[in-house]
């Protein structure tokens, strides 16, 4: 049984993940859902309530303490950590603004940084143990084609969004939607679970894939 933590799990790409997987026929994923706020996230308690198969874990990928609080969370329901671990660690928490070069203010850039590049290092860091206790051992980070270098003069990118491009052009380097998105999200959460799946380190490690499983430039 296939053993997942999520980040970011009370709404989008991440609700989607975690439903997909709790609806799998005969239970057959482990699905540790993440998210600033459980009390909140009103969708995913009850999802947690109909599939005994999610766990809800408070983490706010922008604080230390929490990252390292649902880390130790997470290797007690695991049973200590002894053999088991996570077989996939979903780095998908993130957030927007809409900006451009001319309005984006420093302080969001900073903290969109922080979120999606320095974020996603600290639940690296803080589970990368439970991820070399399982067998598949695959960390996802789940980017942008905004954040693509080869893109940005595309007039849909370049200049728009600059804060959020920047953050996950970082994202990119850290190898290891919203309701206008142009695709469905939970067709996009088929195709990136396809992906997650039939990943190795031969044709993925190190590269910027899209959900259709074609190389992207960075």
């Amino acid at each position: 049984m296939p053993t997942w933590l999520i980040t970011g799990s009370s709404r989008g790409i991440g609700f989607e993940l975690t439903k997909q997987l709790a609806t799998a026929p005969n239970g057959t994923h482990t699905i540790f859902a993440t998210c600033r706020n459980p009390a909140s996230a009103t969708s995913l308690s009850e999802l947690a309530k109909n599939y005994k198969n999610v766990h809800i874990v408070a983490l706010d990928v922008d604080d230390d303490a929490t990252v390292q609080a649902a880390a130790k969370t997470v290797t007690g329901l695991l049973g200590g950590g002894g053999g088991k671990g996570i077989d996939y660690l979903v780095n998908n928490a993130a957030w927007t603004e809409a900006d451009e070069l001319d309005t984006a203010k420093p302080d969001t850039m900073t903290a969109m940084y922080n979120t999606h590049v320095t974020g996603s290092f600290r639940v690296y860091r803080a589970f990368l143990h439970l991820v070399r206790l399982s067998e598949r051992k695959a960390i996802v980070n789940v980017s942008s084609e905004l954040g693509s270098l080869g893109d940005v003069d595309d007039p849909v990118f370049g200049a728009h969004f600059p804060s959020y491009s920047c953050a996950k052009a970082g994202l990119n380097m850290l190898d290891m939607g919203g309701p206008d998105a142009t695709h469905d999200v939970g067709s996009a959460v088929e195709r990136h679970i396809k992906l997650y799946e039939s990943a190795t380190i031969e044709k993925f490690s190190g590269k910027f894939i899209n959900q259709w499983g074609k190389e992207t430039v960075w």
